[in-house]
């Protein structure tokens, strides 16, 4: 798999996650969080959600080919991002073509399902949110925060990462945010976590 295809797949993962289910469900309930499903990501309250390389709904399944406008249409929702909440988007329109590969999608998937099994172990109390603006997976306590990206344009490979709220020194820290280690970096569900109780150790509070 190239970096190309890891990036047209991941911004078009985004622009669904943004304009067919945040933005729909923002209209309809007033919250834009979604999460980790069993086979994919969906919304919180809004029952649409991405398994796989298709887009599933209460009554249907469709292949993610074609048009966000496209996908709206045949899944009876009212496409968009929800207005006025933020300035971060996919930067996909209702009319771009979209581009999923599957084994591209398994693997963003399935870094969003390894990540949301280490933040729960890490910190049972909390509830991991998929955000759309940023697509990323996280939770936030102790002015931290922790989460699990897809990739973006400065770290193509998905990764895991620790971000203070207060700027850290030392050799834990090799992110502008914090820190960060890569998919091939942490092969499982308890080497995330791990690495999320470094950075908590590794956190100056002073």
């Amino acid at each position: 798999m190239t970096d190309d295809t890891l990036a047209a797949t991941r911004r078009s993962l985004h622009a669904i996650a943004e304009l067919l289910i945040a933005g729909p469900q923002y209209r309809q309930h007033k919250t834009i969080r979604l999460a980790v499903t069993p086979a994919g990501i969906g919304g919180t309250v809004l029952p649409i959600r991405v398994e796989g390389a298709d887009l599933v709904w209460a009554d249907g399944r469709t292949p993610l080919t074609g048009t966000c406008r496209e996908l709206a249409a045949l899944a009876g929702v009212e496409p968009g991002v929800a207005e006025n909440l933020y300035k971060d988007t996919s930067g996909v329109s209702l009319d771009d073509p979209l581009s999923v590969d599957p084994a591209a999608a398994a693997l963003v998937l399935g870094w969003f399902a390894m990540g949301d099994k280490a933040l729960r172990a890490f910190a049972p109390e909390q509830e991991p949110i998929l955000w759309p603006e940023h697509f990323d997976l996280g939770i936030a306590f102790d002015d931290v925060n922790y989460g699990i990206s897809p990739g973006d344009t400065g770290h193509p490979a998905p990764y895991a990462y620790v971000g203070p709220w207060t700027t850290q020194t030392g050799p834990f820290w090799n992110a502008s945010f914090g820190a960060a280690r890569s998919v091939d970096d942490l092969p499982t569900v308890e080497s995330i976590a791990e690495f999320f109780e470094e950075g908590k150790a590794a956190v100056n509070r002073v």
